[in-house]
């Protein structure tokens, strides 16, 4: 892999580069995701241009991940654009800087570097941008391909092997992305929790130094989390294995036991609510009880208050817990 240049000349104007990320994270189960990502960015004939893919899930459960290793496949530097609330478009694009000679100097951001040496970007959380920053992309993400930076006075066209995704969370401390970005930002690649398999080798990936009963501890507690629809991702499972270990570790005179060093983790990590995955589910669904629920087979052949229903047994059961808190 090529080092980019560290300035680059457009219209008599010096923009500084930035530097590429070197970190190094392998992509591990899930094959097809990485495949259609790749697909993504493949240019098939000369009137032909790379998708910009969204890709989606649940935060921790590795979107950046997959974006670093498809950059890695194609032998490309990597930049990584952090979007926030707080991101303005000159921040997207070219931010201007007092040099110490007094003049101004001018800084091209991630994603600007990516355009012009060739590389691949993420912007990262994208979904947490307002609407004026998207607004500043809308000409990279079709088939003009460049942006117009205000602020330098220049007008910066992509390189044809610059590559971009977005990746999104799903979760409520987001903006919602007008529609004339998503239909440039296409597909979507939607991200699933890793099979028991999957989710044992990324943590050994990530802790080889964990002992074999605290990783099979770990993965039991996320593959039910999984079961029961409840967002807890391999990112969790690292942190909570991390601090595990390291109190065990911390005195060696009066260590803690494997169970108690988890237990503490899980509740400092996590909170007091993960304890209890099955009755942090049940409030799950209690909280979504005034929203329209997925409908299942037994909708299509019994009312909802039909004893025969196959979730009859089910929803008892949470009325049966619910009393039970209600008498404590």
């Amino acid at each position: 892999m090529t080092t980019p240049a560290k300035t680059a000349e457009l219209e008599g104007v010096t923009l500084h580069l930035g530097t590429p990320d070197d970190s190094r994270q392998d992509w591990i189960g899930q094959d097809e995701v990485l495949r259609q990502l790749l697909a993504c960015w493949l240019v098939v004939d000369p009137s032909d241009r790379p998708l910009s893919p969204r890709l989606t899930g649940p935060p921790g459960i590795g979107k950046t991940t997959l974006a670093m290793a498809a950059a890695r496949l194609r032998k490309q530097p990597l930049y990584i654009n952090q979007c926030t609330a707080d991101t303005r478009p000159e921040d997207l694009l070219v931010t201007p800087v007092l040099a110490e000679s007094g003049r101004i100097a001018y800084h091209a951001s991630p994603l600007v570097s990516a355009m012009i040496t060739g590389g691949v970007c993420v912007l990262d959380e994208g979904n947490r941008m307002n609407e004026k920053s998207w607004a500043s992309l809308a000409p990279l993400l079709d088939h003009r391909r460049y942006v117009e930076s205000v602020v330098a006075g220049v007008t910066i066209p992509a390189h044809a092997d610059f590559r971009v995704c977005v990746t999104m969370n799903e979760d409520e401390s987001t903006y919602e992305v007008p529609d004339y970005i998503l239909s440039r930002l296409q597909p979507t690649l939607a991200l699933g929790f890793p099979k028991r398999d999957d989710e044992m080798e990324i943590l050994r990936y990530h802790l080889p130094f964990a002992k074999q009963d605290l990783l099979a501890l770990t993965v039991e507690f996320l593959q039910e989390a999984h079961s029961l629809k409840l967002d807890f991702s391999p990112r969790d499972g690292i942190n909570l294995l991390r601090f595990a270990i390291k109190r065990m570790a911390q005195d060696s005179k009066h260590p803690l036991s494997r169970d108690a060093a988890w237990r503490e983790a899980l509740l400092c990590v996590l909170g007091e609510e993960a304890a209890d995955l099955e009755a942090l589910a049940r409030r799950k669904r209690r909280a979504l009880g005034g929203q329209h629920a997925p409908m299942g087979l037994g909708d299509l052949f019994f009312n909802p208050g039909d004893p025969l229903h196959p979730d009859a047994d089910e929803e008892e059961g949470d009325e049966d817990d619910f009393n039970e808190d209600d008498d404590v």
